[in-house]
This record gives structure tokens, sequence and C-alpha cells, in this order.
């Protein structure tokens, strides 16, 4: 092992050490929560001179001590668990994937798959079905991270260096993504509303930075393919697995019945595939929003996505464990459904505490107080646009760890870096591209991401004692490295001029 392997090893390792010294997530979310109790108290008096940029107002620390605060806190504690938007999407599509995984359907998928991939494009194929499944929102979170460990370990590798390539791919390589998805129109409305401060007039397309972000793709999965293959497996060697054995995927080869099965599986899964694509290109479609768009968030499409991962995996789940003989009753089902929850009784008292330390700390200010603080600063340095560039990626990735929606961080400071940077002769379609690199890096290394727990959870069942040091380490060398490798092929790509996206300019105002 080369000097510098070995550094960066017992650097991670003390990372690793020092992070499971934390305790349990439940009880640091808990103390998170009592931490932000105690300085919306502290600062709710003190006058920060921040302006909010979309209200114009000066921002306050509320203070949640108070009678008023506290008793909207109790009376809503139910209401506040039961919306927290990645429980029921991990809770719904478990349902459907638990039936899928019991049935034998998916293990025998992975064993074909593994047939026709060859182990050495194992890692880059995973990381891309990871990138991939931004379009369907957080699917990735529920169905790629955790078959990452199940093809790894089926395949004779370590299962964690599986789920760290996936969750590098799904959540550090948030806008990586060579197919469009909603989140393009989300953020490019903000953007736009942010120029308009400036240029009432000015127009941008909703794919303004769909190039860039698909050869970023490439970055990500060359980046991920590297670090799983030559960094953290190696490293990953002296970790034992020692999870139930009951529940690990079974390596025998598929027989007969179980590929007839399979089969029949798939061939439900496209009939409702084909079902759902005449239902959405239909005329005066009722999945479509208002306006006749199937993509935006207002679309009901968008909206049925979780549903549909668990219709898509549960019937062919059913039709598999029938045929194969997995299932004989609906009680088989059921089980399957309930085997499922049971595995998700850990996650669910995580998500507890986590949705009250989020709504706290939305409801104290201290997030937008620290966005708009970072962003002013960032403003008054006054430096060039390349290194002003690498600031706003190197600031965004530091507020993500705190403040994790890309809408809600973007929505605060978007008012005024576009601004700003359009005065110095900027374009905005450059500093929305610069913020999508910023907040996809750290989002797997932060446990205040709302699937962050889950993660660990998925870890927990081959490595039993994996913590949150324990991923946070595992996850530290591709935040580095996608931070350092992905800021500097912004900058190349921006001195070689190829275009961002459709209709998109570099500089303001445009060229001709």
């Amino acid at each position: 092992m080369s000097e510098s392997s070995s550094l960066l090893n017992r650097m991670l390792d003390k990372v690793e050490k020092v992070g499971n010294k934390l305790p349990d997530p439940a009880v640091m979310f808990f103390g998170l929560l009592i931490i932000v109790w105690v300085f919306s108290f502290l600062l709710s008096g003190v006058q920060f001179d921040a302006v909010h940029p979309l209200t114009g107002e000066n921002v306050e620390v509320t203070n949640l001590l108070s009678g008023a605060a506290m008793a909207d806190f109790l009376a809503n504690m139910v209401g506040t668990f039961m919306g927290f938007a990645p429980l029921g999407v991990v809770l719904v599509a478990m349902l459907g994937v638990g039936v899928a995984e019991r049935s034998g359907f998916i293990n025998v998928a992975i064993k074909l798959m593994l047939n026709v991939t060859p182990k050495l494009l194992l890692t880059p194929v995973l990381i891309l079905i990871a990138i991939v499944s931004h379009t369907a929102v957080d699917a990735g979170y529920v169905l790629v991270i955790p078959l990452g460990g199940v093809i790894f370990y089926a395949a004779g590798r370590h299962p964690l260096a599986g789920i760290a390539a996936a969750f590098a791919g799904v959540s550090g390589g948030f806008s990586a993504n060579f197919v469009p998805s909603a989140v393009d129109p989300l953020l490019q409305g903000f953007t736009e509303s942010a120029a308009k401060i400036l240029d009432p007039a000015i127009q941008l397309n909703p794919l303004n930075n769909y190039y860039f972000t698909a050869m970023s793709s490439i970055i990500v999965v060359a980046v991920g393919w590297y670090l799983t293959d030559r960094v953290i497996e190696p490293r990953l060697s002296k970790t034992p697995i020692d999870g139930d054995q009951e529940d690990m995927p079974a390596l025998d080869d598929v027989t007969p019945r179980d590929r007839k099965a399979f089969y029949a599986g798939v061939l439900t899964m496209v009939v409702g595939l084909a079902a759902l694509y005449f239902a959405a290109t239909a005329e005066n479609t009722p999945l479509a929003d208002p306006t006749g768009e199937l993509a935006s968030f207002a679309a009901p499409l968008m909206q049925m996505i979780v549903p549909l991962i668990f219709l898509l995996f549960i019937l062919p789940g059913i039709v598999h464990g029938y045929i194969s003989g997995n299932f004989s009753n609906s009680q088989d089902v059921i089980g399957a459904m309930t085997k499922s929850m049971e595995g998700m009784a850990y996650y669910m008292v995580m998500a507890f505490f986590c949705a009250l330390f989020i709504k706290a700390f939305g409801d104290s200010n201290l997030g937008i107080l620290l966005s708009i603080k970072g962003a002013t600063f960032l403003s008054s340095l006054e430096l060039s646009g390349g290194v002003t560039m690498v600031g706003i990626i190197f600031l965004v990735a530091f507020i993500n760890l705190f403040v994790g929606s890309a809408s809600a961080k973007w929505a605060l400071i978007s008012p005024i870096f576009v601004p700003m940077l359009m005065q110095l002769g900027y374009s905005p379609d450059l500093t929305q591209a610069a913020y999508r690199v910023g907040d996809s890096t750290s989002n797997i290394i932060t446990p205040l991401l709302p699937y962050f727990p889950l993660v660990v959870l998925y870890c927990q069942r081959y490595v039993k004692d994996t913590g949150i040091g324990s991923l946070v380490a595992l996850m530290l060398p591709f935040t580095v490295s996608l931070l350092v490798l992905w800021s500097a092929f912004l900058i190349v790509y921006w001195m070689l001029g190829i275009p961002l996206g459709i209709q998109a300019n570099y500089m303001y105002p445009a060229a001709g």
C-alpha cells in the first residue's frame, strides 16, 4: 500500500472513530432540536441587518421557547411527523419493494444482470442507474441505494461499497443527469425570478443547464468508479460482514422455474408501463397539469411517482412469487409487506426526531439567516467571475450541510447572487450551474439529509455496528473529489465555450 493511501486510510479511520462517538442518530436529532431552541432564545432579540430577498423584510430569529411557540410545536407535533415527506416516500415504496424482494423477483433480476454485466463494469453501471433515478424524484433512495448493496454482495464484493457507489450517484451527483427531470424547471423558475430583479424582460429556458448536467454525468461516473474500486472497497476489506444472514440474497443459480417466474413478472411490469404511457400521452390526459405539462411538479403524474413505484414492484412481485412457488396464498404477500415494515421501525424512530428538528430549524429562521449572511459575505469580496463561481460552489456545499432542500436554498440566495453576477457580466444560466454543483456534492456527508439515517440502516443490514461516522468516512472521499473536480470541470467547460444548455449563455447581456 502506498504512503498516500495509508495516510488517507488513517484520516478516514479518524473521521469514522470520531463520528461514531456521536450519539445514536435519533438522540442526535433530539440534541440538535434542543440546541436550536436555545439559540433561538438567545438570538431572538438580536438585530442582524439581514434582509429577506423575497419579502424585503429584516430577518429576525424566532424564539421557539416562548409560550406561544411551544404550544404551537406541541399542538402540531403529530402533523409535523406525519407530514415529513421522506417518511411517506420510504414506507409506501418499501411496501411494494418488500414484496418484490421477498418473492425473489429482485434477486433473480440481479443474478441475471450479473450474468450479462462484466465484473469490471459493475460499478459504473450501478452509478449510471443511480444518476438516472433522479428522474423519479427520490426513488433512488429507496430503490437504487439498497440494491447497490445487494448487487455487490451477490457479486462477491463488499456490499457497503455498492451502497456507497449508489449513494454517490443518487445524492452526491444529484445535478448530474442526462435525462431531464422536474428539478430543471423548478430551479430555472427561481433563477428567472431573481434575474427579473435587474432585467424584467429576461426569459430563461427550463433546460438552460441540460448540456452541462448531461456531461457532468461522465464526471460523476468516472470519479465514483475510481473511488469505489480503488479507495473505498480496499479500505472495506478489513470490515467483516456480520449482518443477519437470513436477509442476505441467495447466491445459488437461477432455476428454470425462477426464470419463468421472472419473465412473467417482467411482462407484468412492461404491460403496466405501457398502460401508463398510453394514459399519459392520451388527449386531455388527467395526468398532466392544467397547461398540459407532464413533467411539472403540479402534474398528477409527478405526484404519483411513489404510488407508481409501489405498483410497478408489487404486481410483478406477486406474479413472480406465485409462479416461482415462493407465495402460495395472500397471507404470504401480506407477510412480505409486514416483514419489510419491520425493518423500517428504527427508521421511523429516527424520522420522528429528524422531522421535529427540521421543523424547528425552519421556524427559527436560523437557516435563512445563515444562507443570507453567507451569500452577502461572498458578494462583498468582489472577486473575479471564475473565483466567485467556485466560491458559490463551496458556500452552497457548506450551507447544504444545514439546509438540505435544493429549492429552499436557491429561493433564498438566488436573488442575491443572480443580479450581482449579472451586473458583473455573467449570465443567470452560469450562476445556476455553479449552484447545482455545490448543492449536490455535500449531500452525502450531512446527517441532516432526511435520507441519511435510512442509508445508515441499509449499511447496518450488512455491518451491524455501522454508525454516522462510518457512513461519513465512507462518503467523504466522494464529496471532496466531486467538489474539486466538478468545480474544475465547470470552469474548463466555461473556458471552452461549450453550451450550458438550451438557449443558455455565459455572459450577460448575451453576445449578438
